[in-house]
């Protein structure tokens, strides 16, 4: 596990026309580990994904990437320099082949790059994948819907993945096999910054974790400290912490 930051959050706000939701939110994530956000629904979670990713602009604050800022670049720019995001739901082209999802996934790739190597590469981490790829991508199951959906973004060589709810919707079998997946590529040397309403599940799968709350940050530190620590549930929460 590294000890420098990968993306660093100070003072950011940000929210939705009058509504302010991010409230001078400041975090790190740690390069090369897996950090989760948690917090009650409303707290700003997903608000956060969406500012650093240029999908919302940031009305003050700062989003610094491997020591440079990045405020309010575009995705297609963050892109470029190394992030990827995993929206909540499913984003996938449900008409589509697999392939032609994992082709369109990879346009925005450099010229230099040759995306047929990219795509044979996913497709040997994911023999899913492969097997499936003439399939229609809306006859996937849900969990190989995720997967479809990682496997784009790792098309692109990212440095630092932003994942939103990998659970959601998700069998318990396929809550663990997609974190599996996540375990593999953080043990490959990926970043990963995720959110996710499972707490429990997500904090035990993590090396940090940051507690958010009406768009501030209310603790942070390593994952298993604030599993453990019994006001996180009960404060923030509502005790869901503390059961499945």
């Amino acid at each position: 596990m590294a000890d420098s930051a990968v993306l660093e959050l100070e003072d950011l706000v940000a929210g939705y026309g009058g509504l302010t939701v991010l409230n001078g939110t400041s975090f790190r994530a740690a390069r090369g580990a897996i950090t989760t956000i948690i917090g009650p629904n409303g707290a700003g979670k997903s608000t956060i994904f969406k500012t650093v990713f240029g999908l919302l602009p940031a009305r003050s604050g700062r989003v610094v990437f491997e020591g440079r800022e990045v405020t309010n670049l575009s995705p297609k720019r963050l892109l470029e320099l190394g992030i990827s995001y995993v929206p909540q739901g499913r984003n996938i082209f449900p008409e589509l082949s697999v392939r032609h999802n994992l082709e369109l996934g990879a346009t925005a790739a450099a010229s230099s790059v040759d995306v047929a190597a990219r795509i044979e590469g996913v497709m040997d981490r994911f023999p899913m994948l492969r097997d499936r790829a003439a399939a229609q991508a809306s006859t996937l199951s849900g969990g190989q819907q995720k997967l479809l959906e990682i496997a784009r973004s790792l098309l692109l060589d990212p440095k630092l993945m932003l994942i939103d709810e990998p659970s959601i919707g998700l069998s318990p079998r396929l809550v663990r096999e997609t974190f599996a997946i996540l375990h593999d590529l953080r043990a490959k040397g990926m970043s990963i910054l995720m959110v996710e309403q499972n707490a429990k599940r997500a904090l035990e799968a993590s090396d940090f974790g940051v507690v958010i709350e009406l768009g501030r940050v209310r603790m942070a530190g390593e994952a298993r400290a604030i599993l453990a620590d019994p006001k996180v549930g009960q404060l923030f929460l509502g005790g869901a912490l503390l059961t499945d």
